[in-house]
């Protein structure tokens, strides 16, 4: 199994094998092209978008700037939006579902080295992979770590460090993130707090 092989399996691998360099650099070529395009040039974007990543639904957007270490690790699911500066560490898989929204300054982490320093010092890389569900909001400033999945319908509060699994229906926040509550019906006619919707569309 090749280093590329290994990561997509979620394996560890060592950094600087295989033509994991070469790919990392298409990589950045593409992403500095992406965050430098005009506002009015979506669609140019748009098709960058998609033949970065792995996979993505047909609508999709992420503000600029975006960073990621391969792009093809990276599988998005229908009405993906990220505001700006979304970074994704995608030695590892990340698998991400229908209606996810990410605010700014998100980081999703499947990188990470050994704690020991002379293990560290050898150059040792693994990437564990992160899933997120389908309708999940990741607040601002958010940082999800290697391996860690979060169920669908969840929202995770703004500064969350997201250190291990989150099940679906809940609000998860905290350093490190835990779970506050569930959501129920009885949040449908909110919009934020005790603050009740004032237009009937939603």
């Amino acid at each position: 199994m090749n280093q590329k092989e290994r990561m997509c399996a979620g394996l560890p691998y060592k950094a600087g094998l295989d033509g994991l360099p070469e790919s990392r650099l298409a990589c950045k070529e593409l992403l500095y092209e992406y965050n430098h395009l005009a506002p009015r040039e979506m669609e140019k974007a748009r098709a960058l978008l998609k033949s970065l990543l792995g996979k993505t639904g047909q609508r999709l957007w992420i503000e600029q700037p975006f960073h990621c270490d391969y792009g093809w690790n990276i599988e998005l699911g229908e009405h993906f939006y990220a505001n700006y500066n979304l970074t994704i560490l995608d030695v590892g898989k990340v698998t991400i579902g229908a209606n996810v929204m990410c605010a700014p300054n998100v980081a999703i982490y499947t990188a990470g080295h050994p704690v020991h320093p002379e293990s560290r010092n050898s150059g040792y890389e693994y990437g564990i992979p992160v899933t997120i569900g389908d309708n999940v909001w990741i607040g601002g400033n958010s940082v999800i770590l290697p391996g860690v999945t979060i169920g669908n319908n969840t929202v995770i509060g703004a500064g969350s460090v997201v250190t291990r699994d989150i099940p679906d229906n809940v609000i998860a926040a905290g350093n490190p993130c835990r779970v506050l509550r569930s959501i129920t019906e009885a949040d449908r006619d909110f919009y934020f707090k005790d603050r009740k919707f004032d237009v009937q569309d939603y």
